[in-house]
Parts: structure tokens; C-alpha cells; sequence
């Protein structure tokens, strides 16, 4: 059935829903907006944090939201938190009443080899050197490989080194990334239309959030783009880190989704084992200054009465208060104030959001 029927989705300006839907599908700052402006949720009966490994700031508030409301106010309310890499004895611990449900699904099995680095080999050489060693003169017809990488910067560099050789002129070779347009992604993630095949470099946007067509191998650059605070400049700053073993769990199971597959991890089996078990929580490295806003406009300011699962520094959450009120988003009393609720709906970093609302203030809001 047509999309917007019994299952529709919400994202940020756009929304295919009706009368008839009752799976609705949305991002995890929408929801939160939602939340915020109806914290009983009317309509609602069950709330499902998917790929919840990846452990979002936006996730991780919104769970910590949803338990208040099921004791205050919802206690009929179902909640379902899930992933194919969830550490779910860590997380039953802290949800001491929650049934466990596992699926071991369907996959088909991945077998796994690793090609480490070169000493002064670049990435997009070490990328070459893998195609050529485990794929030009294996691959079957009309094949795709999946090739996981940390940016936009290494996707265009790599896609330049391919393209550099030989046999690479029949190859349909394609970018993957959340700044494409939709047409561009369908193209990504459509069966290849060269018989030669196909190579989609991609960032983890392709993780866990797609099903590639015809993907049989996948080399995986075990590498990720992450958010981290910088104290210093009151800023956050993209950072490359090694991606953890659930990243890279999830990154293999993409050559198994159709049919038994092959991945290449471009690092050592010794370094395999120096890697985190699982990412860190967003709350604990990322900007401040965002969850201060929700928290305020939630009315617990340093987030104390919350259940959360990890807590967020309260030394950061404090100085992310201070620049709030610098920003005009809280009054004396420390209350969020109107210049701040308006901020709040505009769905935006604090900054940005002060940034437009003084804009249109004063005329100039093309500019801002």
C-alpha cells in the first residue's frame, strides 16, 4: 500500500501520515520535539528506539523522557528499545524490569579477513590494494561493494584513486552520504546496471539505516566521524576514531543481508582486539548545549530527576546553562523564557537558533 497508509514517516519538513496510519516512522529530534509539546503522548501506544547501539544524545534523552512519563503519566505506555549490536546485559541491568527478547535472525554467514596498512600507505592506496587483491578477479556478474569510510573528504579521495586505474572504466562507482539528494541515495543503493559491478563509498549512514541491492563484499576503512566538545573553544569538533566492534559487526552483516558474503577489515586482527566493545554515549562526549535547552524546556534543569542510563556530566550541563543565559535562552530565575521556548521549537542547535530568531528580529533573515 501506498506510503502514509498504515505505515507513514515524519521528518523534518515533510510528513506522510493519515487518519489510517498507525506505524509512524520519524527522527529521533522530531520526536523529542513532539515530546516536549505533549509529554502524555495522546494516541500513542507503544515507542520503538531502534539501532539504539548508537547511542544518540537525542536516543538517550528521549528514553530517559519516556521512563518519566511511564511513571508519572503513562503507565500503559509500551517501550522498545532494540538494535542487531545492542549490549543488552548491561542495558537490562539498568532496565531491571524489561523482558528480554532476543532474535537471531536470518542472516547469512560473512567471512571475515584483514588487510592492515602499509607502512606510508594512504588509505585510498590501502582501499586500491583491496579491491584489486579480493574482488577484480573473484567477482561475479553485476556485484556491489560496500565500502565504509569516515567522511566526504575520504570518499572523494578514494573514489579519485579508483578512478585513476584501469580497470576502473566499466565500474559504476558511487558517493553515499546524508548530503546527497534522495535520487542520488536511490541511485547508491539500487542493483548496479554494470555488468563489471558496482562500488558505493559510503559513511556510516549506510551502517545500519539500508539495505544495499546485490552487496557481497564489504571493506570496512574501520574508521568513524564522531561529535566531540571541545571545553576550551565552547564549541564541538568532528574527531576519526576507530570504529568499535559493534560499528564494525554491523558494517559485516551488510554483506550477509541476501546471500553469504565476504568483509575486508582494512586494520589487524590486533588491533581488532584493542578496539571499544561499543561507542560511547553522545551524552558523555558530545556538545552540552543542545540537551541543556531540552532539559530546561522540560523543566528539570540539570536533568536530576531523569532515569537515565548513562548520566551527563554535570560540570558540562552547569557551564551549558551559563552560556544558555548568555544566549538569552533562560531569564535570572534560570526558567527558560521566551526567546529560549522559541529557540527550543525551532528544532536547532541553541546557536543556530539565536542566529535566525535575532535575523528575523531585525529584518535579515535571508542573511541569517
Amino acid at each position: 500500500e501506498a506510503v502514509g497508509g498504515l505505515i507513514g514517516y515524519s521528518v523534518r519538513l515533510e510528513s506522510r501520515t493519515s487518519a489510517a496510519t498507525r506505524i509512524e516512522v520519524l527522527t529521533e529530534g522530531l520526536f523529542l520535539r513532539r515530546l516536549q509539546a505533549d509529554p502524555a503522548l495522546e494516541g500513542v501506544d507503544c515507542v520503538i528506539f531502534d539501532e539504539f547501539h548508537e547511542r544518540s544524545a537525542d536516543a538517550d534523552l528521549g528514553l530517559a523522557l519516556l521512563r518519566q512519563v511511564r511513571e508519572l503519566l503513562r503507565p500503559d505506555l509500551r517501550l522498545v528499545v532494540m538494535s542487531a549490536t545492542l549490549a543488552v546485559d548491561a542495558l537490562a541491568r539498568q532496565l531491571p524490569d524489561a523482558v528480554v527478547l532476543r532474535s537471531e535472525g536470518r542472516g547469512f554467514p560473512v567471512a571475515i579477513s584483514h588487510q592492515p596498512p602499509r607502512v606510508g600507505e594512504r588509505l585510498e592506496q590501502q582501499l586500491v590494494r583491496a579491491l584489486e587483491q579480493h574482488w577484480l578477479d573473484q567477482r561475479q556478474g553485476a556485484e556491489t561493494v560496500l565500502v565504509f569510510l569516515p567522511g566526504q573528504g575520504e570518499i572523494k579521495r578514494c573514489a579519485q584513486a579508483i578512478g585513476a586505474t584501469t580497470w576502473s572504466e566499466e565500474l559504476e562507482l558511487v558517493p553515499l552520504h546524508g548530503n546527497l539528494s534522495l535520487a542520488e541515495q536511490t541511485r547508491a543503493i539500487a542493483p548496479t546496471r554494470s555488468p563489471a559491478g558496482k562500488v558505493v563509498l559510503a559513511t556510516s549512514i549506510a551502517e545500519s539505516s539500508l539495505t544495499i541491492a546485490g552487496v557481497t563484499l564489504v571493506i570496512d576503512a574501520g574508521l568513524s566521524r564522531r561529535n566531540r566538545f571541545d571545553p576550551a573553544r565552547g564549541m564541538g569538533a568532528l574527531v576519526t576514531v576507530p570504529a568499535s566492534l559493534a560499528s564494525a559487526e554491523q558494517r559485516a552483516g551488510q554483506a550477509g543481508r541476501l546471500a553469504p558474503g565476504r568483509c575486508v577489515r582494512l586494520w589487524s586482527a590486533a588491533d581488532q582486539r584493542q578496539r571499544p566493545a561499543q561507542d560511547p554515549p553522545e551524552l558523555l562526549e558530545g556538545d552540552p548545549l543542545p540537551l541543556a535547552l531540552q532539559l530546561a524546556r522540560w523543566g528539570d534543569p540539570m536533568g536530576t530527576q531523569l532515569p537515565w542510563i548513562d548520566p551527563p556530566q554535570a560540570a558540562a550541563l552547569q557551564e551549558a546553562r551559563s552560556l544558555l543565559g548568555q544566549l538569552g535562552a533562560i531569564d535570572s530565575s534560570g526558567q527558560l523564557s521566551r526567546h529560549g521556548r522559541a529557540m527550543a521549537g525551532l528544532g536547532l542547535h541553541p546557536r543556530m537558533a539565536r542566529l535566525l530568531l535575532l535575523g528575523r528580529q531585525r529584518g535579515r533573515t535571508a542573511l541569517a
